[in-house]
């Protein structure tokens, strides 16, 4: 069995380089175009700005004259003092900073509490006609107007308005 070659189809050279002259051409042609229209796009360069020279000068300097220069006199301040309030004398009402002794009571006294409500902690007892250093207040707790005071052993704590009256310093 002898076989005989396959025939096979000679490679069209002239056909392929054709083709590749195409291309090439076609390239060069589509990169001719797009720089054509992209330089459309660009807008157009201005010219470069002028330099301009700034000179400056200054302002000629003033005259100084022996009237013109003296400073006029820088006032003094003074003190004024604040009126230290008497807490010899009891105030009309219940104020922070001033006395009141605790009254009202029927001689029971009252509760010194840990804060102005009367859920707090009750300290002590204070007993009627006691005089006591109101130091803030009032403030609102449980329906009831509570000052933040100090006895006269240092012990803070509040106390319900009802059961105060303004006092002098003891």
């Amino acid at each position: 069995m002898t076989s005989e070659p396959e025939k096979r189809e000679p490679i069209p050279w002239k056909w392929l380089g054709m083709g590749l002259l195409i291309a090439i051409a076609g390239c060069i042609g589509a990169a001719i175009l797009a720089n054509s229209y992209l330089s459309q796009l660009q807008p157009p360069q201005a010219e470069a700005p002028q330099a301009t020279i700034i000179i400056l000068t200054a302002p000629p300097s003033p005259t100084v004259d022996a009237a013109s220069s003296a400073m006029p006199p820088t006032p003094i301040p003074t003190f004024t003092p604040i009126p230290t309030p008497d807490a010899a004398v009891a105030p009309p009402e219940i104020t922070s900073g001033f006395y009141a002794s605790v009254a009202n009571t029927d001689g029971l006294g009252v509760t010194v509490r840990g804060g102005p409500s009367t859920r707090n902690i009750a300290l002590l007892v204070a007993e009627e006609g006691t005089v006591l250093l109101i130091l803030a207040g009032p403030e609102d707790g449980d329906n009831f107007a509570w000052w933040q005071v100090r006895l006269l052993d240092g012990t803070e704590g509040w106390v319900v308005t009802d059961y105060l009256e303004p006092a002098a310093a003891p």
